[in-house]
């Protein structure tokens, strides 16, 4: 196994990543992370730039405890924050990211291919590819309690 050091944004991403258009609902984002089997779908634009990210939590905590209308309000309503790193940046550098802002999924951008989204960085792909050591710091600043 390689290190983190040895090893691009590219190299640990998950390739298969659908987008939810930021015009889209939230209902069509919550089918899109049923289908997908997964708990966070990127929001992108016209432009097909990403523009955001959407967790189930998202539309269950901004929409539909407020009640709000899952099918009518748009996805790029709830998008957030976002954090990114290039395809091409060290895969150490996406540890500090997600390290650094707490966060359990990071989307990876082709800067050079006309700055697209071509992947994401979850838990599931530090924990196929870094060390037991890595995964231990990782998870203990991300699911640090403020104290």
């Amino acid at each position: 196994m390689a290190s983190a050091s040895s090893m691009t944004a590219r190299d640990i991403m998950s390739a298969e990543v659908q987008c939810v258009g930021e015009h889209q609902s939230l209902l069509d984002a919550a089918t899109t992370m049923r289908d997908q089997q997964v708990g966070c779908v990127p929001i992108c634009g016209d432009d097909n730039r990403l523009k955001g990210l959407i967790t189930d939590r998202d539309i269950v905590i901004g929409c539909v405890a407020e009640g709000g209308d899952p099918a009518a309000t748009p996805a790029g309503s709830l998008g957030g924050e976002l954090h990114w790193i290039d395809a091409q940046a060290p895969a150490r550098e996406a540890l500090e990211i997600m390290e650094g802002h707490r966060i359990k999924r990071l989307p990876v951008i082709d800067v050079d291919d006309g700055h697209r989204l071509c992947g994401m960085i979850t838990e599931a792909d530090l924990a196929r590819n870094l060390s037991d050591e890595q995964i231990a710091e990782f998870a203990s600043k991300v699911y640090a309690t403020a104290g």
